[in-house]
């Protein structure tokens, strides 16, 4: 089976869309649980949510890695970052029995893409991704590194990454308000 979350209801077929390979595809996991960090983007609902208004199309925010065994692991790069992202929010989990796989290597374990419309076989609604992602953990299925645990080594990686991607993002004012709102101590602004 192969899954796909979207804010979306009542999809029936998924359609390509260009994304971060600039290339049209449908991205998918083997795991359910993995495609719950799909349901919010941080950058778009802190963007929303503090009145920055924004047409164009929104940076992704996507901090996971994955366990020696293959888990996915969220981590928190700013404090209460997963609840801030991901409370309130609803959405869909769409599955679909078989997909025609494109031929794009997606180095992320359990990933799969179609460059072809993929048709749903199932949806489920998931009323809030936050207490699913809470539950996910709980059954052993996810890993949460939370802020309050980061060593202090990667709280280092952490404001060096910030500051670079702040520079980086001169064509991305979303991502700038973004980073400004949650980082402003690395930041210095």
């Amino acid at each position: 089976m192969f899954y796909h979350a979207s804010p979306v209801k009542g999809i029936i077929q998924l359609e390509p869309r260009v994304s971060d390979h600039h290339i049209p595809l449908v991205y998918f996991s083997t795991k359910r649980e993995n495609t719950l960090v799909y349901l919010s983007n941080a950058i778009e609902k802190y963007c929303r949510e503090t009145g920055f208004e924004y047409n164009g199309i929104w940076k992704k925010w996507g901090p996971y890695g994955f366990t020696k065994d293959g888990i996915q692991q969220l981590q928190e790069y700013y404090p209460d970052a997963l609840e801030k992202t991901y409370e309130g929010v609803s959405g869909y989990i769409y599955s679909a029995e078989s997909i025609t796989d494109s031929g794009f290597e997606i180095k992320i374990p359990n990933a799969a893409s179609s460059s072809a419309p993929v048709t749903v076989s199932g949806s489920e609604f998931v009323p809030d991704a936050y207490e699913a992602i809470l539950e996910a953990e709980e059954k052993g299925l996810i890993s949460i590194k939370r802020y309050s645990e980061m060593p202090e080594k990667m709280l280092e990686w952490i404001g060096k990454t910030i500051r670079q991607e702040y520079e980086e993002a001169m064509d991305h004012p979303e991502y700038r308000h973004f980073l400004k709102g949650n980082f402003a101590e690395i930041l210095n602004v």
